[in-house]
């Protein structure tokens, strides 16, 4: 830090002038293109309403290097993009003057966030305005130090991003030898003799959920729950067991089948219930380990959304999981399954163990030295 240090004693004694982001740059907001006119892979990214690019375009309207915010959807998200791209109609574009950094900007929006999301005007579609922007204010040190806070504090997001590229590289190998591993040539392999296919609904018993909707759910949310309520998607609150209606509370380890929306499965060895549209398997038989059956269902997650009928959401039906067929190997081997998949699992997804939990440390690293960078004594500001 004392390279830093000395530059701003020697260029910024006296403090550091802040100044409104709309005097110091144009935030422009982009221009609306049809999603059907785009690629799905080929061109330059189309930001709209999140960081996610809609598409590819044949064309960009921001060069590389120039930092936006999302206004509408994922309002006051923070991008930025090392290539050219084109802003749409939902994404305000910072154009930086001769007077700060990009990356510099980039790193004083992430700081000032929290107030950015805080004014985003909650309706149907969440909106920040550009007026809220505009006035958002920043330190401007001379162009020098502003370089110099760049270089370190992309120092720990390169780091983050190094991480983060292996972490979806560990996964994908995951993936890849578990579904060799729970192949029925291997099943058979380790089992040492044919292994038979049986009907889900055969060798689980299939659990009701209770009839709660999104809004209860945020009602019954405590961060002291002890029961974990389960609704579409990726979405789970923690409940009071005495808030929730006595028997819709099950104890049984089980597979939790998200069977709307984003289709998939979860593993649930606490106390547990969930929406009634969605359902559990727990085991139905001491030869059957639940947490295998969890495993084998999540790597056949493609089928499931394959079979998902199309409507306003995707959905599975009761009946596609009861009769699914599943290659059962003896209760010894399924164990031995288990045992090496979460051992692999929990290095790719934990945030305790592994890289998940290297990438929070980073992240929060950045977070401590980007604050403590940013935050100058104040120069009274000039007249503008």
């Amino acid at each position: 830090m004392s390279a830093i240090d000395e530059l701003i004693a020697e260029l910024c004694p006296d403090g550091v002038e802040y100044r409104k982001l709309g005097k110091v740059a144009n935030i422009k907001r982009g221009t609306r293109v049809v999603k059907k006119n785009l690629s799905t892979s080929e061109g330059y990214p189309v930001f709209q309403n999140s960081l996610t690019p809609l598409g590819y375009h044949t064309d960009f309207n921001e060069p590389a290097g120039t930092p936006f915010v999302i206004c509408a959807g994922a309002a006051g998200e923070i991008g930025y993009s090392e290539s050219e791209y084109w802003a749409a109609d939902d994404c305000y574009s910072i154009e930086c003057g001769e007077a700060i950094d990009s990356k510099y900007a980039l790193h004083s929006l992430l700081r000032s966030q929290r107030t950015l999301k805080a004014q985003v005007r909650k309706a149907s579609i969440p909106r920040l305005s550009k007026d809220v922007v505009a006035r958002l204010e920043i330190p401007v040190p001379p162009i020098e130090v502003q370089r110099e806070i760049v270089r370190i504090l992309d120092s720990f997001t390169e780091l983050e991003a190094d991480l983060e590229a292996e972490l979806g590289a560990r996964k994908a190998q995951y993936s890849y030898y578990r579904d060799r591993l729970l192949s029925l040539e291997s099943l058979e392999a380790l089992d040492g003799k044919p292994v038979e296919m049986v009907r889900l609904g055969d060798v689980c018993v299939r659990q009701k959920g209770m009839p709660i909707t999104a809004a209860k759910m945020k009602e019954l949310a405590s961060e002291a729950g002890n029961v974990v309520v389960f609704g579409g998607g990726k979405t789970k609150v923690l409940a009071n067991r005495d808030d929730l209606p006595k028997g819709n509370v099950i104890e049984t380890p089980s597979v939790v089948v998200k069977s709307r929306g984003n289709i998939g499965f979860e593993y649930c060895d606490v106390p547990f219930t969930n929406k009634n549209e969605l359902w559990s398997y727990a085991a139905s038989s001491s030869n059957v380990d639940i947490k295998f059956i969890y495993h084998y269902l999540d790597s056949r997650r493609a089928f499931f959304q394959d079979a998902a009928k199309v409507g306003k959401l995707p959905q599975i039906s009761t009946g596609i999981t009861d009769d699914f067929q599943v290659s059962l190997p003896s209760l010894e081997t399924q164990q031995k399954i288990v045992c090496i998949l979460d051992r692999f699992d929990a290095l790719t997804t934990s945030l305790t163990d592994g890289l998940p939990a290297e990438i929070e440390a980073r992240k929060a690293q950045y977070g401590y030295y980007r604050d403590r960078l940013l935050d100058f004594p104040r120069k009274e500001a000039a007249a503008s």
